[in-house]
């Protein structure tokens, strides 16, 4: 991801409230809070746009890969605004994109991406993404 998107790029976006944990020694959140805050976001969208149950599905999304660009940082207390889209939707994984906006930027502090490959519980072995959740992805592709 070398373009910096704006808030108008992304289809879906989930509010957040940074915590008094996330600071580092410097007085800001630390890196790896924000591939928190992208884990939250799209697990959020599955279970409440995809219908996923987390405790009772046989499937689960594997992070296989992540990356993230940092541009202003974001410390607590921030509301943060964080928009989701979908690069690339195969049969058996997704590549997401997250922006991280503080309330009333229009400018993202950091976006990145990662890859969810959906595995079966039982067996381990990827599996074919479920419709329900398949649906609710197409609505977040960029075309």
């Amino acid at each position: 991801m070398s373009t910096k998107f704006t808030r108008d790029d992304y289809n879906a976006f989930y509010s957040m409230q940074t915590r008094w944990g996330d600071n580092d020694i410097y007085g800001h959140v630390n890196n790896v809070q924000y591939y928190a805050y992208f884990d939250s976001a799209v697990n959020r969208y599955l279970i409440e746009e995809g219908g996923l149950n987390i405790h009772n599905d046989g499937v689960v999304g594997f992070v296989v890969e992540s990356q993230c660009q940092y541009f202003s940082p974001i410390a607590y207390p921030q509301e943060l605004h964080l928009g989701l889209r979908v690069s690339r939707l195969g049969s058996r994984s997704v590549t997401y994109e997250i922006g991280i906006f503080v309330e009333g930027e229009s400018a993202p502090s950091a976006q990145g991406y990662f890859v969810h490959v959906f595995v079966d519980k039982q067996s381990n072995q990827s599996t074919a993404i479920p419709s329900n959740i398949l649906d609710a992805l197409k609505r977040l592709q960029i075309q």
